[in-house]
C-alpha cells in the first residue's frame, strides 16, 4: 500500500497509491514543470537545491525512472521512450494539460523524447548540462568506462570526477557513488546508458521553436558550455546558453541558489 510522507521540503507520492507514478512535489503555485533526473541520480538526489525552489510560484514534480528510485522494483525497457510515456502519464494523473520540463544530463535528452511525443503539451525546457538531441559520441576507452559503471563503483567515481572537474570533495564523490549503487538497478543503468547514447532526436527537434533555456557548469569536462552552443543552439532557434561559474556537471549540488534563480527566472518569464 502506498503512503505520503516529507522528505525535506518535498512530498512524496508512491506508486499504487493516489497516483500510478512515484513522484515527489514541491509547491502548489501556477508554474507547472516535471523534473527529470540524471543518470546517477534519483528524484530524491537533488542537493541542498530543494530546499529552494519556490513553493508558492511553482509547482514541480520530481518521477524517479523505471529501475530506479522509489520505483526501482518497476520492470520495463529502460528507454528514452518509456520515459517519456511515464511523465506523460504522470502530467495527465496530475491533471497538467501543459507543463515545462528540466531535464539534468540523461534526463535533458529525455524531456525532448517528451517533446517529439507531445509538442504542443510543452511550454520551455530547461536542461542542465543536458545530452544533446543527436547520439553522443564517445571513444572506445570513454565507451569501454560508461558501459563499466552498472557494475563498478570504480567507474562510477571517475565518471563523476570527470564531469566535476576533477575538483569535487573525495567524500561528495563517494556519496554519490553509494547512492547510485543503492537506488538502481545494473540492468536499468546499462540500459538507460544505451539509450541516451545512441538515440538520434536531432531530426525530430530541429527548428522547433519551443524556449529553452541550457544551464552549462563552467567545470563540466564533458558537456561543455561550447559544446551545448554548438549542440542545442543548432538544434533549437529560441535557444540561450548560460554558463554557471563554480559548478561542473552537477550544480543543483554545486551552486544551489544560482541553479534554482537561473530556473525560475526563465520558467516564470
Amino acid at each position: 500500500m502506498g503512503r505520503t510522507y516529507g522528505v525535506g521540503s518535498t512530498r512524496l507520492v508512491t506508486e499504487g497509491e493516489r497516483m500510478a507514478i512515484a513522484h515527489r512535489r514541491i509547491g502548489t503555485g501556477p508554474v507547472r514543470a516535471i523534473v527529470l533526473h540524471d543518470w546517477f541520480g534519483t528524484s530524491a538526489n537533488w542537493g541542498s537545491v530543494l530546499d529552494h525552489f519556490d513553493p508558492e510560484g511553482f509547482s514541480y514534480a520530481f518521477p524517479d525512472y523505471r529501475g530506479y528510485g522509489d520505483r526501482r522494483d518497476v520492470e520495463g525497457r529502460f528507454d528514452l521512450d518509456e520515459i517519456a510515456a511515464d511523465v506523460l502519464a504522470l502530467a495527465d494523473e496530475l491533471g497538467w494539460d501543459t507543463f515545462s520540463l528540466v531535464g539534468h544530463s540523461m534526463g535533458g535528452k529525455a524531456m525532448q523524447q517528451v517533446l517529439v511525443r507531445a509538442p504542443g503539451r510543452v511550454e520551455k525546457l530547461v536542461g542542465v548540462n543536458p545530452v544533446p538531441p543527436a547520439p553522443y559520441a564517445m571513444d572506445d576507452t570513454t565507451l569501454a568506462l560508461f558501459q563499466g559503471a552498472a557494475r563498478s563503483p570504480e567507474n562510477r567515481r571517475a565518471i563523476l570526477d570527470l564531469v566535476t572537474g576533477n575538483r569535487a570533495s573525495g567524500h561528495w564523490l563517494d556519496r554519490m557513488v553509494a547512492h547510485s549503487l543503492a537506488v538502481s538497478r545494473p540492468e536499468a543503468f546499462a540500459a538507460y546508458l544505451e539509450s541516451w547514447r545512441t538515440a538520434d532526436l536531432s531530426a525530430a527537434v530541429k527548428g522547433n521553436g519551443v524556449p529553452v533555456l541550457v544551464l552549462a557548469g563552467e567545470y563540466d569536462l564533458a558537456l561543455t558550455p561550447a559544446v551545448m552552443r554548438d549542440t542545442w543552439q543548432a538544434a533549437y532557434p529560441d535557444c540561450r546558453v548560460v554558463p554557471l561559474p563554480g559548478a561542473g556537471h552537477y550544480p543543483p549540488h554545486e551552486t544551489p541558489v544560482a541553479f534554482v534563480t537561473e530556473v525560475e527566472a526563465f520558467l516564470r518569464g
